[in-house]
């Protein structure tokens, strides 16, 4: 190989667990996106789920969010979907299919998929190994190997993320 060739940049991974019934979560957007903004495509946010017991149909949110990855807009409904955190507390699974309709997404193969549990894995995973590296509640961040929670306070965490991106993406 060439010393003149450089492999391509890697973009920085920052996690975000998230319960989809999560008020903080919703809060915690501002934040995703605007670290989004600055960073562009350098930084890969990546939703991991981390539903919460005490709310009941956060599970079920995590499997339709799998499914609107899947159809190809995954944060647009994510984002819709924390965006009315109270109506998925009062109205549940309707609320899922309803969000995702308003999305132009097969709603059929929605309901299908939370019928069939074809997401289940995925969640169950994503739960399994929040757990393990002791996310406690939500949001939580995980970027460079330092989880940062925001489930007591989201105060100064988009400067800290911005932190460490900033000294990864330099090297």
């Amino acid at each position: 190989m060439s010393d003149t060739t450089t492999a391509p940049t890697s973009p920085v991974v920052l996690e975000a667990w998230f319960d989809l019934e999560c008020p903080d979560c919703f809060q915690a957007l501002d934040d995703v996106r605007a670290l989004r903004e600055k960073y562009g495509d350098r930084l890969d946010v990546q939703l991991r789920h981390f539903p919460l017991a005490k709310h009941k149909h956060a599970y079920a949110a995590a499997q339709a969010a799998e499914e609107a990855f899947e159809q190809g807009k995954g944060w647009p409904y994510v984002e819709a979907l924390l965006a009315r955190t109270a109506d998925l507390a009062d109205r549940g699974e309707p609320l899922l299919l309803e969000v995702a309709g308003e999305l132009g997404l097969d709603a059929e193969e929605f309901d299908t998929a939370l019928i069939d549990g074809r997401h289940l894995l995925t969640v169950d995973a994503d739960e399994a190994e929040g757990k393990a590296i002791k996310v406690t509640g939500t949001p939580t961040y995980v970027i460079g190997g330092e989880r940062l929670d925001g489930g007591q306070s989201q105060e100064g965490l988009r400067e800290r993320v911005g932190e460490i991106a900033d000294r990864l993406l330099k090297g």
